[in-house]
């Protein structure tokens, strides 16, 4: 519900205040060693949950240390290991042939420039988004189903498709934030602003949130 005071930067800041105040220690929801691993993860988190990635990613890693060895694994025992994140085929290929050109192209290093990560088999611009803001520290503005519920509910923006809330919030949400806001709006989607019953009641921002009180959740 997009209100005049919403797409206000006063705004957004007392939300992400409000924020780091709820949730003062982010942890990734993914389990992860090193940059490498956290690309293969975020990857295979694609349509399913995180639960389940960190479910198959200990022995895949095991198996499959680095970048040259992933790429020289055989597809059908990766498939056999990806099998319950759903979509094991694509994914399977996706992870062999990343970990490919990581070998290939970028000397085994992930690369941190958003047009050479999403040139990358699998990945598009939220996971580009979350390797940038997590391992590098750059801007990140990660919009997945969490993000972009609480963000239309606090009236950042009115968009559905992904890309159009990015490019909306790009020009609300201050760089040097972006990354600790999706992070934490992202939780609070999965703690409170859940897409059905979201816990109102309970919420820190409900005093601000301008769908706290509305009888329409969008």
């Amino acid at each position: 519900m997009k209100t005049e005071r919403s797409r206000s930067r006063e705004f957004v800041l007392e939300v992400h205040q409000r924020m780091l105040q709820e949730y003062p220690v982010m942890q990734s929801f993914l389990t992860y060693r090193n940059g490498f691993e956290l690309l293969i993860a975020v990857i295979l988190s694609a349509r399913t949950t995180d639960q389940s990635v960190n479910e198959v990613t200990p022995e895949l890693f095991r198996r499959y240390p680095g970048p040259d060895a992933l790429a020289n694994a055989e597809p059908p025992d990766l498939e056999k290991i990806v099998h319950r994140t759903g979509f094991y085929r694509a994914k399977a290929a996706n992870i062999k042939e990343t970990a490919q050109r990581l070998a290939d192209i970028h000397k085994g290093v992930v690369p941190s420039d958003m047009e050479l990560l999403t040139a990358l088999p699998g990945v598009g611009r939220k996971t580009a988004h979350v390797i940038r803001g997590t391992l590098f520290g750059l801007p990140s503005i990660i919009v997945d189903t969490h993000f972009g519920r609480v963000t239309r509910r606090l009236g950042f923006t009115g968009e559905t498709d992904p890309l159009k809330v990015e490019r909306d919030l790009e020009t609300l949400i201050p760089p040097e934030v972006s990354h600790s806001m999706s992070m934490r709006l992202n939780k609070h989607g999965r703690v409170y602003c859940t897409a059905r019953r979201p816990k109102c009641g309970d919420c820190p921002l409900n005093d601000i949130c301008p769908s706290a009180h509305s009888e329409s959740k969008v």
